[in-house]
């Protein structure tokens, strides 16, 4: 199985007429993802590739019986672009758009919650995700990935999330799922929620974990794992070299004092019986040891 996503879901896109939403769209599309249309006031009756245009999600979402979008805006429309999709009825959003102010991202979040208890909002500045060989939101490479599992992937970096699809492909290794969630402060989609879902899927038996420096969710995903998870997982932390003080990158990616910095979010994950790595290719390197013995 895979989580959040398969080949059976339809998904539009918002902002298909842009050259992004044109590129990753019908890339998407040619990997096998049922895009079914696209949301674009201003081009509603014309076609991308093929694709229908419509002139709102809730008009697109009437005619297609799409449940997810993928939001590919500007970072002044992006929240305005994701609740029109919740609204419309839409149960699962990817947002790739980077950018947007936290503020702005704590209030859309926030607005999900209450209102819209249902939708599930992956990002936003995030790759997206991928269940190889059954469908893919996002600007992640289906080249990369391989399908048939048993392996799922969740991780805050975007790049690293390449290289782990990719380590693991090489050596054979198969991924059931994998999750881009992105390493803004105010994320739709944490590293509970996937590991929650991995561990309800019956065909992931191995996880991999990819963090970074700054904020507490990685530790907060430690405290999870201690609890409740029985399958293996592997974790790498980005950063490991960063000074205290300092912002590195991602909005969240600011350290003071002990927390927030690489070695803590370790000690967390080893105390909470998670194999550490300490570099990507280790972390494969490890996860295929543990598949080999599964």
């Amino acid at each position: 199985m895979s989580i959040f996503i398969d080949e059976n879901t339809k998904v539009i896109v918002q902002g298909l007429t842009g050259g992004q939403g044109r590129f990753h769209g019908v890339r998407n599309r040619d990997y096998g993802t049922q895009i079914v249309g696209g949301v674009s006031p201003k081009k509603a009756g014309e076609n991308v590739d093929g694709i229908p245009v419509f002139a709102s999600c809730k008009e697109a979402v009437a005619a297609t019986g799409a449940t997810a979008s993928f939001v590919v805006v500007p970072p002044a429309g992006a929240t305005a672009a994701i609740l029109e999709a919740a609204q419309a009825g839409i149960t699962f959003i990817v947002c790739i758009t980077e950018g947007i102010p936290a503020h702005d991202e704590a209030k859309c979040y926030n607005i999900l919650k209450r209102d819209f208890p249902n939708t599930r909002l992956l990002g936003p500045n995030c790759p997206g995700i991928i269940s190889p060989g059954k469908a893919n939101i996002g600007i992640t490479s289906g080249d990369i990935a391989l399908a048939g599992g048993p392996v799922g992937i969740v991780s805050r970096s975007g790049t690293l999330t390449y290289q782990a699809l990719h380590e693991l492909s090489q050596q054979g290794v198969g991924q059931t799922t994998c999750v881009g969630i992105g390493g803004d402060p105010v994320p739709g989609t944490n590293f509970i929620d996937c590991l929650e879902a991995f561990e309800a899927d019956p065909e992931t038996k191995a996880v991999m974990m990819i963090g970074e420096i700054g904020g507490s969710e990685e530790e907060r995903a430690a405290e999870w794992i201690k609890k409740h998870m029985t399958k293996p997982v592997v974790s790498y932390i980005a950063g490991v070299t960063a000074p205290p003080g300092r912002k590195m990158g991602h909005a969240g990616a600011i350290i003071s004092g002990s927390s927030g910095t690489a070695q803590a979010k370790m000690a967390a994950l080893e105390a909470a019986g998670v194999i550490v790595a300490l570099n990507p290719t280790e972390a494969g390197e490890k996860m295929v040891a543990i598949v080999k013995a599964l």
